[in-house]
């Protein structure tokens, strides 16, 4: 592995190591610079150890267009770019002051820097935050309610993006850039008390501080840390259970979800929850938790609703499955769909991912696909049973048995269900060549079983 020279200030010699940390030796960078204390940082000490990575290193810089300073501020940062013998892309965002302002510069940002990353064909993006900005974004999610996903803090790397810088505070950048004598912008957002980041780094820190005797900064951030680690091992053993508890048609076991530990168990509705569109937030995990508990129903935002009945944890759209109207097929060759499902009077083998049931040579045409009936009862091997019986039986959906195909021939005897069971035929009945083909939803999550 390339190592910088042991001459290196701490924060170049930090740099250094955790480039290669991240695979980056060798490889290239795109800086993204404001021009303030951390950013600056990040630039001159990337500046330093590029040669002994054989790192490659280009810089972008950004006009929000929300200050008459932002002007001169990105002339600086190209020029510092240019003595340093770095390209720098400068780019103007245009953005209009108002509500959510952070948030969307923060999005047009990450946005211009990923299409930059790629059409410059470079390896990662790398941004200045340090443990300072660690720790005010703990306190701050901490303070508006979060569960350890949002304890982890700033991410130290996704798949484009580092933060080499997390490991150092906002002294040492200071002192740092006081040793090399370098000028930094002093961005007056930054002691803006209007803004939560600002009240926290001003007053809620030193306050902790106060009370504690001694710097809480590197602990608020080593807890950020060991909760990001925390968080990837019960995210790996929440998705294995999430497969182990998907159910065919859709939705969760229920007796699985609640013998799954709470940690899990939460994890696994939120991503029910986010797959069904609806909002997830404390007060809605603690409603699903209950009605889990108690095999109930509960609301979620959208018109959606939350079942936990019949075994089967799922989530409802404001419109639920209706019964689609009758098919008939009159004889060999013919097809048609019924709801989202097609079906069709085929021979020969049936392709993949098609349910088939064989038919005799004494059926009695026409056979209808259409909805249940008051009534109906199906053959089995224990004697004939109630259809309601057998869906309740099957774990299909209260909402989704209208919408469950009935397949029945010309005297109104039930043959199939699909997906779900077929009617034990007469060991007299002789076989044909034909056979009915069905093909479930393209979204059905049934399994592929011959019925």
């Amino acid at each position: 592995m390339p190592r910088a020279s042991p001459g290196l200030p701490p924060l170049a010699a930090l740099l250094a190591r955790s480039y290669a940390d991240h695979g980056l030796a060798a490889r290239s960078v795109l800086l993204a610079v404001s021009g303030g204390a951390d950013s600056t940082a990040l630039l001159v000490g990337t500046a330093r150890v590029r040669e002994a990575l054989g790192l490659r290193v280009e810089v972008a810089t950004f006009d929000h267009g929300l200050r008459e300073e932002a002007a001169q501020e990105v002339a600086s940062v190209a020029a510092l770019s240019a003595r340093l013998g770095l390209v720098c892309h400068v780019r103007s965002l245009a953005l209009s002051p108002g509500a959510g302002m952070e948030a969307r510069a923060r999005e047009a940002r990450y946005a211009t820097l990923e299409v930059l990353r790629e059409g410059r064909d470079l390896t990662a993006i790398a941004t200045g935050h340090t443990m300072n900005d660690q720790a005010e974004t703990l306190l701050m999610r901490l303070a508006r309610g979060t569960a350890l996903r949002g304890a982890r803090g700033i991410h130290a790397e996704s798949p484009t993006l580092i933060r080499p810088l997390l490991e150092c505070s906002r002294d040492d950048v200071l002192a740092f850039l006081h040793a090399e004598g370098r000028a930094y912008v002093r961005d007056p957002m930054n002691t803006d008390p209007s803004l939560f980041r600002t009240r926290v780094r001003m007053d809620a820190l030193p306050a902790l501080d106060g009370a504690a005797g001694f710097s809480t900064l590197a602990h608020l951030a080593n807890f950020a840390r060991l909760a990001s680690e925390d968080e990837a091992l019960l995210g790996r053993l929440a998705d294995a259970s999430w497969e182990r508890l998907t159910l065919p048609g859709g939705g969760l076991d229920a007796v699985g979800v609640g013998a799954l530990e709470g940690p899990l168990r939460r994890r696994v509705l939120a991503r029910l929850l986010e797959a069904a569109g609806a909002r997830v937030d404390q007060g809605t995990l603690e409603r699903v938790l209950d009605a889990v508990r108690r095999g109930g129903t509960t609301p979620l935002s959208g018109g959606i609703s939350l079942k936990a009945s019949g075994g089967r944890v799922r989530c409802v759209g404001p419109h639920p499955e209706g019964a689609p109207g009758a098919l008939v097929l009159p004889g060999p060759g013919a097809a048609g769909g019924f709801g989202a499902w097609h079906f069709q009077v085929a021979e020969g083998s049936v392709p993949p991912g098609v349910l088939e049931f064989a038919l005799g040579k004494e059926t009695a045409w026409p056979l209808t696909v259409r909805s249940r009936k008051a009534g109906d009862r199906v053959r089995t091997r224990s004697g004939h049973r109630k259809v309601q019986d057998v869906l309740v039986d099957a774990r299909v959906p209260a909402e989704a048995r209208d919408a469950q195909p009935v397949v029945v021939d010309a005297g109104g005897g039930v043959l199939w269900l699909p997906g779900v069971l077929a009617s034990v035929t007469d060991r007299r009945a002789v076989a044909s060549r034909h056979s009915l083909w069905a093909s479930p939803p393209v979204s059905s999550e049934r399994e592929r079983r011959r019925l």
